[in-house]
């Protein structure tokens, strides 16, 4: 059997819900090759399919500036990870998807204030380079708007918005003959409040209105805020559980899944609720790139243990440096609270306990840098000469967390049951 369709495993999962025997998938966010390979190996050792969900600023077209994980545009991120599958022999669906697709999805595009068509022409472009990779899914999101800061975009803007960027991607993948591919949507960025059912009621009537009058097909996953919220290296909202269910019963009607953003660091108690709740997919990103600098961090803590026996004579400087690099990326800001944005990089390397913070929280930013690869580099092979075999524990470090999700998320054995309904 060839891959299935994101569309058919959604569906899939749809009708599995009557019985019990649906999952909650896991949309994880690429932020390094070691938390692709981490992903495709439980995804074969515990039988589910996986959605790599790219955002435009981990990954994009070299001419519109690339992406900071690994430098890779969507060709050789697609490439990547297929070399990963290949090397472990995997043998189940993985998906290749565009998080936050559209205008002004970039950071700098949004900084610069780019008028409306230039960002509308720079989001189709990225678009089309998606649709050209390969990509599954592509997630129309036309809900950042620099002009309308801190205040929520018009339903009626969004809705014109998403239906052209649909109609343009479905002309496009058409004119090259491609196979079909999935779209996802959503009514507002999300913020960690709720989604209204009457606004996401309305948004759905209106979306299948809309799209029907043009031949295009319902989008596959509709995005609903439930409470979630990342922050630093936390969960800072509060699920809720009634609003989840009610918004997913209602995608369910129009046979479309629910998908939630904002995934990262939830209890065990809450990741466990979302079968009830039937949500279809939950989105996880930040919190692997964290763990993958955690991990580091432990690594370096053992070489430091070498040093002080007079085992290793040269350490890496891993530590002093993704921790400069970190900080001089900036990149931060966006999930520090109050006035700790505004902080300036000199301020931050005065104080230890807030250099600290934000080495855990935007470490993985700097992955790609080439000071930082170096010392990653010596740092394994200071280990690897005391058995220690650095990339594996990375790997492996990073696989636990998602392994909690699957287990809560039921996803265990789920390719098998959705294979099993034809």
């Amino acid at each position: 059997m060839g891959k299935l369709p994101i569309k058919k495993v959604v569906e899939s999962l749809l009708e599995l819900q009557k019985t019990g025997e649906s999952a909650t998938l896991l949309g994880i966010g690429p932020m390094s090759k070691n938390c692709v390979q981490a992903t495709l190996e439980l995804s074969k050792e515990d039988d589910y399919p996986v959605m790599f969900i790219a955002s435009r600023n981990q990954v994009d077209a070299d001419e519109l500036g690339g992406g900071y994980v690994n430098g890779w545009n969507q060709f050789t991120f697609a490439k990547a990870v297929e070399e990963v599958a290949e090397e472990i022999g995997y043998d189940n669906f993985y998906y290749m998807c565009r998080d936050h697709g559209g205008p002004w999805q970039r950071d700098q595009e949004r900084n610069d204030h780019l008028p409306t068509e230039k960002a509308m022409e720079l989001g189709r472009k990225s678009y089309v380079a998606d649709i050209e990779a390969g990509f599954d899914l592509l997630m129309i999101d036309p809900t950042k708007d620099p002009f309308e800061v801190g205040k929520v975009i018009p339903l009626e803007t969004v809705l014109n918005r998403t239906v052209e960027l649909i109609e343009f991607c479905e002309t496009e993948r058409k004119a090259r003959n491609l196979p079909e591919i999935g779209y996802e949507v959503g009514t507002e960025e999300t913020n960690g409040g709720l989604t209204s059912t009457e606004t996401y009621e309305t948004f759905i009537l209106q979306l299948k209105e809309a799209l029907e009058k043009r031949g295009l097909p319902m989008p596959t996953f509709i995005v609903g805020q439930t409470g979630t919220l990342t922050r630093k290296t936390e969960q800072v909202g509060t699920f809720n559980f009634k609003n989840a269910y009610d918004l997913a019963q209602m995608a369910k009607g129009y046979g479309v899944g629910l998908k939630e953003h904002n995934g990262d660091y939830l209890d065990d108690v809450t990741l466990l609720e979302h079968i009830p709740s039937e949500i279809t997919a939950t989105n996880v990103a930040p919190q692997y790139g964290t763990e993958e600098t955690r991990a580091y961090l432990n690594l370096a803590a053992v070489e430091a243990k070498l040093v002080e026996n007079g085992l290793v004579t040269e350490p890496s400087k891993i530590r002093e440096v993704l921790l400069v690099h970190a900080i001089k990326s900036e990149r931060w800001r966006k999930w520090m609270v109050g006035d700790q944005k505004e902080l300036t990089v000199a301020e931050i390397m005065q104080d230890k306990a807030l250099s600290d913070e934000i080495l855990d929280i935007a470490g993985h930013y700097t992955f790609n840098d080439d000071e930082v690869k170096n010392e990653i580099a010596t740092l394994y092979a200071n280990l690897e000469k005391h058995n220690i075999h650095g990339q594996r524990y990375v790997i492996d470090h990073i696989k636990r967390p998602i392994r909690d999700y699957a287990e809560c998320y039921n996803l265990k054995g789920v390719t098998t049951r959705i294979k099993q309904l034809g």
